[in-house]
């Protein structure tokens, strides 16, 4: 049996670098580094992305910065400098252990000039504390002479040509009882002015040392140690780094906060035991165990992982972008796909890191305030995109997929509504997760209420027709823009609206001074409360006699697409139509409907929900649409007893990144559909159901699964959940 805990490639594939390093990348919730080699590679997209480090750039508006580098740490093998794009790789092996977080590249390799050598290259971001990060060397030379480790900080990291660094300062502290000294360096982001602090230490820990050096290189203190070679003989350095930013400490702090923790941090040994112990806390409340399919095991396990180490533990102020940490991909910025498709899996196994998730958009209200206010309504309007301050930072024109020499109109900062409603909605299943009513009195009922704010005012009568409507939207379905009553904003818009009257009524009995608060502050008059009423019971809402509910007004009279009969193809309908095209097709980018459906699930009978399935399934672009996707439809599947078609589903959601289905995670990890797989699994093939009297389970596995277990907490307490075939 394979190693069901680990990611491991066997051998070194220049055209998949930037894959890999999404694979590989590693963190802790405070920052994440990608794959990169420690000693480089050309074209490589070496970096480092820390939580709520921001910086404007031009078009885009924002993005996280790339962080200075701390991964350098370059091999000299008597004097000729170890590389895998020189020399000849004899061979490669390279691992990602999920249970501690350790990546391990061991190599054997042989310089141009015959210098032949066995390397081990091991790192870890330190989870239990997470301003810690580790890299340990180890090298077996065949040959006699010298070994040179030169460790250091580079400030000079760009985010793909976008320079965001200044230099404030850097050098050399003397620490008692050490050879070499604290290498430091401290920059500035060119806008923000964020200041990131680094500090290096560097120690031998194998071998015989035969000198020593720091390097004050410009932007780049480097520390050297010359170590003797002799055959068959291990030499081994660690690398320890420090790092702050002025995010956690006043600036003219920061410097000094990394010289000291770099000089008093644990050694490797001790720093892993820590490691390991935190890790394993973290999967004795996470893991999720499938036998019969080794595949979806290391699939979930590699998906959690990403998902855990993206999670900010000690900071509320920050929310997990679409790429998570790990890559360029959306600059960071965060979507709909927190709340809706990451939330659920931190309420269930680490409400406090979901607390935290939605306290940033509680810190963020005024942006989302002052969003609705410049687009002429009242309440609430979060954004689209989001990035540190919570105001809108989708970008306006963006380059043509299909001809870099045009720009397209991006609307959906401007219409996709539709993610006001998803907060709420996120911030209520929280609540009724966790029982947390203290939070839920202080800062979630706000969201609602404020929320609902933003729908009654957006609301447009339609006197012919005698109902209040959405128009001019986009849906969760981005392949149609400009549409008038997208089923699934309508209906959320309603719920937010119809549970903003329950809060009400629950904060008016367990906290009236905060409910009297509210209302005052929020103007929650017996006329406003009225309005909402009346918009709540007219809401234009597209359920036929069938059940089938159409995405949108119009949508049935569009294009009707045979999508099986254009495989196999490897493009996404987008791309084959057109965008203005492909808009005027039925082919879907995600489905709306069945999304909605498994939302609010206890609204929908089973024959409704299979009569949209049947429609909707086939015209959805599976493989080449929104990542987002499929993890619902196997949802949903399950929820039709059909395990076999919810598989298909699951496993094309599985295979996101490490397989890179849709040849693009080189741009960093999908995270809604890392997360999304949970929900599959357990809302899915577990069948886990929760309601106002209890949970229960209805099993749907797939017939190759021979068990599945899993664990939830519920009102603070947690729930194990082991799952056999019938029969078994």
């Amino acid at each position: 049996m394979s190693d069901l805990w680990t990611v491991t490639e066997h051998d070194f594939d220049p055209t998949r670098q930037r894959h890999k390093e999404t694979v590989f990348t590693i963190g802790n919730g405070y920052l994440s580094t990608r794959g990169a080699f420690e000693e480089g590679y050309p074209r490589d997209h070496r970096a480092t992305f820390i939580h709520g480090v921001f910086d404007a750039v031009p078009i885009v508006v924002t993005e996280l910065a790339n962080a200075p580098d701390w991964l350098p740490l370059t091999v000299y093998l008597n004097g000729e400098r170890f590389s895998l794009d020189t020399g000849v790789i004899e061979a490669f092996t390279r691992s990602l252990d999920l249970r501690t977080g350790v990546l391990t590249r061991t190599i054997r390799w042989r310089s141009p000039g015959g210098m032949g050598a066995s390397l081990v290259f091991e790192r870890f971001t330190a989870l239990a504390d997470e301003h810690l990060a580790y890299i340990r060397c180890s090298v077996t030379p065949d040959f006699a002479g010298e070994i040179e480790f030169r460790a250091a900080l580079y400030g000079a990291s760009d985010n793909e040509g976008a320079a965001h660094w200044l230099r404030v300062a850097q050098g050399a502290h003397a620490i008692p009882d050490g050879p070499l000294p604290i290498a430091a360096l401290q920059t500035r982001t060119r806008s923000s002015a964020i200041d990131w602090a680094g500090a290096v230490r560097l120690v031998a820990t194998a071998g015989r040392r035969s000198g020593h050096g720091y390097w004050d290189a410009d932007n780049a203190p480097t520390l050297t140690l010359r170590m003797k070679a002799v055959p068959g003989k291990v030499v081994q350095v660690e690398k320890c780094v420090a790092q702050f930013t002025s995010r956690d400490l006043a600036a003219d702090l920061v410097r000094a906060a990394a010289v000291t923790r770099a000089s008093e941090a644990p050694g490797w040994k001790a720093a892993l035991t820590a490691q390991t112990r935190a890790w394993a806390a973290e999967w004795a409340r996470t893991d999720v165990v499938i036998e019969g399919d080794e595949e979806a095991q290391i699939a979930m396990r590699f998906n959690l992982f990403q998902m855990l180490i993206a999670a900010p533990r000690h900071d509320d102020r920050v929310n997990i972008g679409a790429k998570t940490l790990s890559g360029f991909g959306y600059r960071g910025h965060a979507f709909w796909d927190t709340e809706i498709f990451m939330l659920p899996l931190f309420t269930y196994t680490a409400p406090e890191i979901a607390r935290n998730l939605l306290n940033y958009r509680y810190h963020n209200l005024p942006a989302a305030r002052a969003k609705a206010r410049g687009n002429g309504v009242e309440g609430a309007q979060f954004p689209w995109e989001s990035a540190d301050t919570g105001e809108e930072v989708t970008p306006t024109w963006v380059p043509h997929f299909a001809d870099r020499n045009k720009l397209v109109r991006i609307w959906t900062g401007d219409i996709e509504i539709h993610i006001s409603a998803d907060i709420a909605y996120a911030a209520y299943q929280y609540w009724r997760a966790t029982g947390d009513d203290a939070w839920f009195a202080e800062k979630g009922a706000e969201l609602i209420l404020d929320t609902a704010k933003f729908w009654g005012s957006r609301a447009e009568w339609n006197a012919d027709e005698e109902r209040y409507e959405y128009r001019d939207v986009i849906g969760p379905d981005e392949y149609h823009e400009h549409v008038d009553n997208n089923a699934y904003t309508n209906r959320l818009a309603q719920w937010n609206l119809e549970t903003a009257f329950e809060v009400l009524t629950w904060l008016r009995a367990l906290a009236p001074d905060r409910a009297a608060a509210l209302e005052q502050q929020l103007d929650l008059s017996e006329e406003r409360l009225a309005h909402w009423r009346d918009v709540a019971d007219r809401m234009h809402l597209h359920v036929g006699e069938t059940g089938l509910i159409e995405q949108f007004d119009g949508y049935f009279r569009r294009q009707d697409v045979d999508l099986a009969a254009m495989e196999p193809r490897t493009r996404s309908a987008q791309e084959i139509f057109g965008i203005e095209g492909c808009n005027e097709t039925q082919v879907l980018k995600q489905p709306d409907v069945l999304m909605l459906q498994y939302l609010l699930r206890d609204h929908y009978s089973d024959d409704q929900i299979r009569a949209n399935y049947a429609y909707y399934n086939p015209r959805t672009d599976h493989t080449f649409g929104s990542s987002l996707g499929p993890s619902i439809q196997a949802i949903v599947a399950c929820i039709m007893g059909e395990p076999d078609d919810a598989y298909e589903h699951f496993i094309r959601a599985a295979r996101a990144d490490l397989r890179d289905v849709r040849g693009n995670a080189g741009d960093g990890i999908h995270g809604a559909s890392a997360a999304g797989t949970w929900q599959a699994v357990v809302f899915g093939f577990g069948g886990l159901r929760i309601t106002p009297e209890g949970w229960t389970v209805t099993p749907r596995l797939p017939r190759h699964w021979t068990r599945l277990a899993f664990s939830f907490f519920h009102r603070g307490q947690q729930h194990r959940v082991d799952l056999r075939p019938e029969g078994a």
